[in-house]
């Protein structure tokens, strides 16, 4: 029997918007990811778990603008949402939904095409 497993993890990062539209200044949040999968097996958890963490660890205290995925694109919850979907689902989990959220009543959540 399948069952859907979630798990949060907290990270800190800056960055900053220079779009024709949009420009602010470096900047910093306390992020919050939640990603939630169907797993077959409850041991599976662990991996999962992990496989967020490693995402996590990848961006806590950086400047989004810096990395890689996100050069030349504007760092947005969004984007966020969708490389850490993706990511997850690379890492060959069955991903129903991953929301991220950047300030206490903004965030954005990204589903599987």
């Amino acid at each position: 029997m399948a069952f859907l497993y979630s798990c949060r993890r907290p990270f800190v990062a800056d960055h900053f918007h220079a779009e024709p539209y949009f420009v602010e200044a470096r900047h910093g949040h306390n992020w919050m990811v939640e990603a939630t999968a169907r797993l077959d097996r409850e041991d599976d958890t662990p991996r999962f778990d992990a496989a967020l963490g490693a995402w996590v660890e990848g961006l806590d205290y950086t400047v989004l603008n810096e990395q890689p995925r996100l050069k030349d694109r504007n760092p947005t919850t969004e984007l966020l949402a969708q490389w850490a979907c993706e990511h997850l689902a690379a890492s060959g989990f069955q991903v129903d939904r991953v929301k991220v959220r950047e300030k206490a009543n903004y965030w954005a959540a990204c589903r599987p095409a």
